[in-house]
């Protein structure tokens, strides 16, 4: 079918794909943006997984201060090559991450670096808090585990919700990216300061 341009540019906002990517998609789903939205992030699931294996030695450490100098934020991230650390969509993308760690706060970068004695204690405090609702242990055991995943979407950086599309998680504007730019990109580490938390 031949695809309307005003909807090839309305997904290529969207989503930030290719132009070709977005009609190719369009025609794929009949029209449908929704469908044609899936179709693309499968897409950009799958390049991602294939670069992962590459190493990502190359990229930028970046910085952003916020709320007239009362939060700090320093973060590395790699990809490749020089030449994609220097493009705009990097560069872009390392300023919406650095944003969304002064405003979110995430102790953790994925949910893998928590520590295993963080979360069975995270999941104890669950678990008492629901002893009193007389309910079935496996219907206590599905509950806590929905709190732990919140948990995790609260302090794993990944696992965050995009503070600009909460639809999306980090994790998924990192697989966009790696979709679009064609290089593995990690995000190494970060930090976090804000004026005067540690002087208790």
């Amino acid at each position: 079918m031949s695809v309307n341009m005003d909807l090839v540019k309305e997904l290529r906002e969207k989503t930030g794909a290719g132009m070709l990517d977005c009609k190719n998609a369009l025609e794929k789903a009949n029209g449908d943006i929704n469908k044609a939205i899936e179709l693309l992030r499968e897409k950009g699931l799958a390049i991602a997984q294939k670069r992962s294996a590459k190493v990502a030695s190359q990229g930028a450490i970046g910085s952003y201060i916020h709320m007239n100098g009362k939060i700090g934020v320093l973060l590395e991230i790699n990809c490749e090559t020089d030449f994609v650390a220097k493009t705009e969509d990097f560069q872009k993308f390392m300023h919406e991450i650095a944003m969304q760690i002064a405003a979110a706060n995430p102790k953790y970068l994925r949910r893998e670096d928590v520590p295993e004695e963080v979360i069975s204690k995270e999941r104890e405090i669950y678990t008492k808090q629901l002893e009193d609702q007389k309910k079935p242990p496996q219907v206590i055991e599905k509950i806590v585990e929905g709190k732990i995943e919140k948990f995790f979407e609260d302090v794993c950086l990944l696992d965050q919700p995009y503070i600009r599309d909460e639809k999306k998680k980090v994790g998924d504007l990192l697989k966009e990216l790696i979709a679009k730019l064609g290089e593995n990109i990690v995000i190494r580490r970060f930090v976090r300061f804000q004026l005067g938390e540690t002087l208790k």
